[in-house]
C-alpha cells in the first residue's frame, strides 16, 4: 500500500512568522519536523508542502521532497489535497503538522494502522488523556469525544466532557477520562479530496476547527489514543520552548 506523507508548511503564520525557518539548535524547525517523519515505519514516501520560495530552497538543500502550492490556501488540509491531487498513485495521506519537530514517528504509525486494518475507517487522529489543568482550560488545545467504536462525536475549545458534579477542575481530570486532540490525520485520497472540496460549517465556524466540517458532513473520524506526547510551535513563546526542550534531548544523549 503506497502511503505518503505531507507536511504543510506555511511561512506567513499570523502569531510566528517565518515559522518553519524559525532556528532550533541551529537547524530550520521544518528539518526537525521532517526528520522525525522520516523515521515512521509505515510512510513510503515525504512530502514538504511549501508556499514560499525561502522555504522551497531550504527544504531542497537538506534533501526534501518538495512541492509548491499557491499561498493563498486557507488551512494545511487545504495545502495538502492540493498536492495529494497530483498523486493518484497514494492511497493513503497522512498529514503531518509542519509546527511539531519533536513528533515521536510511532505516534505516526500509530494512527496510520487503523487505515490498514479496516477497511472502513477513512480517516484518523490521534488523543491522549489530559493530566494538567492548564490542558484542560487551554482554549489552543481542542478536546475530543468519541463513542465506543472510537469514532469522534465532537471536537471542542471548551472542556468536555463536562462533569456536572466536580467541585474543581482537578476532580474532573480524576473522575473522567477527558482528552485533548493531536492534530495528526490520516486520509484515504478520496476522502481527503472529499474534505477538501466541502464548504466550511456553522460548528466548523464557531469553534474554530475544521475537523468539525467532516463530522458535520457524516465523515467518521477514528480516534487512536496514544500515550506519546506532542508539542506544536505557535507562539514566539513556544520557541523558547522547543529550544529548551532540544537543548535537555541533546544533553542526555
Amino acid at each position: 500500500m503506497n502511503i505518503v506523507g505531507i507536511i504543510p508548511a506555511r511561512f506567513a503564520s499570523s502569531r510566528l512568522m517565518g515559522k518553519p525557518l524559525a532556528d532550533i539548535g541551529g537547524k530550520p524547525m521544518i528539518w526537525h519536523t521532517y526528520n522525525r517523519a522520516e523515521k515512521s515505519k509505515l510512510i513510503n514516501e515525504i512530502i514538504i508542502a511549501v508556499d514560499d520560495s525561502k522555504v522551497f530552497d531550504v527544504c531542497k538543500n537538506f534533501g526534501a521532497n518538495v512541492f509548491m502550492t499557491p499561498n493563498d490556501l486557507q488551512t494545511g488540509s487545504d495545502r495538502i489535497a492540493y498536492v495529494a491531487e497530483g498523486l493518484p498513485g497514494a492511497e493513503i495521506i497522512v498529514n503531518i503538522q509542519g509546527d511539531e519537530p519533536f513528533i515521536n514517528p510511532t505516534m505516526i504509525d500509530e494512527a496510520i494502522e487503523p487505515l490498514l486494518f479496516d477497511k472502513s475507517v477513512n480517516v484518523s487522529t490521534l488523543a491522549k488523556k489530559i493530566i494538567s489543568v492548564d490542558e484542560l482550560q487551554s482554549k489552543s488545545i481542542p478536546k475530543v469525544v468519541f463513542d465506543y467504536d472510537g469514532n469522534a462525536l465532537y471536537f471542542s475549545r471548551s472542556p468536555i466532557p463536562f462533569v456536572r458534579d466536580a467541585r474543581n477542575n482537578l476532580e474532573r481530570i480524576a473522575s473522567a477520562d477527558i482528552y485533548k486532540h493531536i492534530g495528526l490525520y490520516v486520509y484515504r485520497r478520496e476522502s481527503l479530496l472529499k474534505f477538501a472540496n466541502l464548504e466550511p460549517t456553522i460548528l466548523e465556524k464557531a469553534e474554530k476547527l475544521e475537523q468539525l466540517r467532516m463530522i458535520e458532513n457524516g465523515i467518521k473520524i477514528k480516534i487512536v489514543p496514544t500515550e506519546f506526547e506532542s508539542f506544536s510551535v505557535d507562539t514566539p513563546k513556544d520557541l523558547q520552548t522547543a529550544r529548551k526542550i532540544y537543548k535537555k534531548m541533546k544533553a542526555k544523549k
